[in-house]
């Protein structure tokens, strides 16, 4: 605990040392000049950020240079050396330990491409916007290899070309919102390890854009990822994270967004009652009046928050909410939205199967099973499986002992 504690401190420190815009070296550099002593070097600097030692005396000298609060950077060594139990900070702690600073937006020195100005932004952020409405209709599989390149490219573009300071702003907020959407795609195509880098390398953008609600947006796909695939408790606290960069000046349809994350976080955390209040939030937040939601905001709304509700409700085993929520939405929601409609289909039969009735579950099961084969999916093949599995304690029943008949080889796939 002491050992994961110290390598927390050391991310947080690198990140505020990063953020400031100084190297290991610059930095040990200062605090000798600072301090009026020569006996720091780099490799102190690389083993506070290691883990390996907490700079305590260090402390007051770390946050002149940094020009960071005393006080966070006191709290946030305590803590590390074990004298708090909880910890110190939402944000800056979770995200400086699961987000460490890179430097693969770090512009060459000498850059080698054209100058960009905006019309090349506007291009960029139309391909963009591009590969989201693509991601409306299409699956990560089919969309994994082109956005990846053009993230590629968006990152060349930025690192070696001539520009602005306002150009290099607006280049990095769409390398940010690309990373996304290219995180996106590559989780729901089962490709998890590269969603993360993506999404790193985003957080990374749209820190340098100085653009929090992208951070948070950035931050809670992650988060949203990690709680599906068995890191429960990190997905939870990234989601707050997130929250807590946004801020609350962050505009109402993002803050919507990613209180529904916490709510989810909380849910596969197994806390009902956190996931509830997060719920709540979420609708309180979408209810403001406010016209100032970012582009990749578009598709946040009433019907959207309600598919999470009847998610929340079904892995919460409340079919009697779910199930009237997750049939309205199905009857006015968009077909050429494939794979969501195999998704809510999929909890809707989960749902049923809970309110015993499992006749119609078997029903939906089967259209959930006979589309997502068809798709290049992971999402939809690992709901299939979750329908099946779920299903397996009906299997008296005719229809479900069909459905497993023909499809129960997919739960050893």
């Amino acid at each position: 605990m002491k050992d994961a504690r110290r390598r927390q401190f050391g991310a947080y420190l690198a990140r505020l040392r990063h953020d400031a815009h100084k190297s290991q070296r610059q930095l040990a550099a200062m605090l000798c000049i600072v301090s009026d002593t020569q006996s720091l070097t780099r490799n102190d600097v690389s083993r506070w950020e290691r883990g390996g030692r907490i700079p305590d005396s260090w402390l007051p000298f770390i946050a002149e240079v940094l020009g960071a609060p005393a006080v966070e950077l006191e709290r946030a060594a305590a803590y590390a050396r074990g004298e708090l139990e909880a910890t110190p900070f939402g944000a800056a702690v979770v995200l400086a330990e699961l987000i460490p600073p890179g430097d693969a937006l770090t512009p060459l020195p000498t850059p080698i491409g054209r100058r960009v100005g905006g019309d090349d932004v506007a291009r960029l952020a139309a391909r963009v916007h591009g590969f989201r409405l693509a991601d409306d209709v299409l699956a990560g599989g089919d969309l994994l290899a082109p956005v990846f390149r053009e993230l590629n490219a968006a990152m060349r573009l930025y690192r070696e070309s001539t520009h602005t300071e306002a150009v290099a702003g607006a280049l990095l907020t769409q390398v940010g919102e690309l990373a996304q959407i290219a995180g996106w795609i590559a989780s729901d195509a089962g490709q998890h390890a590269q969603a993360e880098r993506a999404y790193r390398i985003g957080i990374e953008a749209a820190r340098q854009a100085d653009d929090p609600p992208l951070v948070a947006n950035l931050a809670g796909s992650l988060a949203y990822q990690l709680s599906n695939t068995g890191h429960e408790r990190a997905g939870l606290d990234l989601a707050r994270a997130a929250v807590d960069e946004a801020g609350r000046d962050a505009p109402a349809k993002t803050r919507a967004l990613f209180f529904d994350r916490v709510a989810w976080a909380h849910t596969r955390a197994g806390e009902a009652q956190p996931a509830m209040q997060a719920l709540g939030q979420a609708h309180d937040a979408l209810a403001e009046a406010d016209d100032r939601a970012p582009q990749w905001a578009y598709w946040v709304s009433r019907e959207e928050l309600e598919v999470m509700d009847a998610r929340v409700f079904t892995e919460l085993h409340r079919p009697l909410r779910a199930v009237p929520l997750l049939a309205d939405v199905l009857s006015r929601y968009d077909a050429t939205h494939a794979r969501e409609v195999v998704l809510y289909r999929s909890w809707l039969a989960v749902a049923l199967a809970d309110a015993n009735e499992p006749e119609q579950a078997a029903e939906e099961a089967r259209r959930v099973v006979s589309a997502s084969v068809n798709m290049s999916s992971d999402r939809t093949a690992s709901r299939a499986r979750v329908v099946l599995h779920r299903l397996r304690d009906f299997a008296g029943v005719p229809e479900v002992r069909n459905l497993l008949h023909d499809h129960g080889h997919l739960l050893s796939a």
